[in-house]
């Protein structure tokens, strides 16, 4: 009674609150400081500039990282979520047995140590003799995006309604037509929000492509790269508004998209519920 008394006394507000002001307010401070005329971040700002941001477009080395991330994100968002629907659709449609077992195996790299998985995936790599480059990175990040691939995924399948695909194969449809005109139409929010998922986090993940990378940087490693030159701090600070900017609008849609899924499937569970 005094613990519930305690919670509904507005403590648990409280303590959301705080929680929040001690996860995010260092993140303000990044776009603030990006904005300061100078070149450390300190109080009080000295002035108002927009010089940063417009220095990073005639960054050469800039504009290869980020290309070199974009096309790394797009094509393990495009593996992870192929595979995450293949996978989802097999647990949450069939029963066999090691279902659960397998489940929790694709899902380990959520908590195993990320250090430690890259520097398996290298010694990996480095057996099969296989060079490092962007398709070591791609291969690593599909990896890591399966999991959250899935977590979304099983969100659309669970709950859809059955009788749907049986109607279809009433009617003389084939099991891979009604996958296409059935099944995947329905759960299409859930594999947007998928792509929209791993595409942010292979935009984000620095450790896998840090042991996995060749000569050729992804975003993540250039700004590592630049913050041993104090001169570059500022860019590396717009810079980081930028990427911040865009993860948080990519995973506010891909959280719209999940939860039209779910209501599609009457499914209100996954990654974010």
């Amino acid at each position: 009674m005094r613990a519930r008394g305690f919670l509904s006394g507005g403590w648990l507000s409280v303590y959301a609150f705080l929680y929040i002001v001690f996860l995010y307010l260092p993140v303000i401070f990044l776009p603030i400081f990006s904005i300061n005329t100078a070149p450390t971040p300190k109080f009080p700002l000295t002035g108002f500039t927009l010089q940063w941001y417009a220095d990073l477009p005639h960054t050469p080395a800039l504009l290869d990282a980020a290309w070199n991330s974009l096309k790394v994100g797009v094509c393990a968002s495009v593996l992870a979520t192929v595979l995450g629907i293949l996978a989802a659709r097999s647990i949450t449609r069939y029963r066999y047995p090691g279902r659960r077992a397998i489940n929790g195996l694709i899902m380990a790299p959520l908590v195993l140590p990320e250090v430690i998985v890259a520097i398996s995936m290298l010694l990996v790599m480095l057996q099969l003799g296989l060079s490092l480059s962007l398709f070591t990175v791609v291969l690593g990040h599909v990896l890591v995006c399966i999991p959250y691939s899935m977590t979304v995924l099983t969100s659309g399948f669970e709950g859809f309604d059955r009788s749907l695909e049986e109607a279809s194969a009433d009617l003389g449809e084939s099991a891979f037509g009604t996958f296409r005109r059935v099944t995947l139409p329905m759960v299409a929010p859930a594999i947007i929000s998928s792509l929209l998922v791993c595409f942010t986090i292979s935009l984000d993940e620095f450790i896998i492509a840090f042991f996995l990378t060749g000569t050729e940087a992804t975003l993540p490693i250039y700004i590592w790269g630049q913050l041993r030159f104090a001169s570059k701090l500022p860019g590396v600070l717009a810079l980081g508004t930028l990427l911040l900017v865009a993860s948080f609008l990519l995973m506010t849609i891909a959280e719209i998209l999940r939860r039209r899924a779910a209501r599609r499937t009457r499914n209100e569970g996954g990654l974010y519920a």
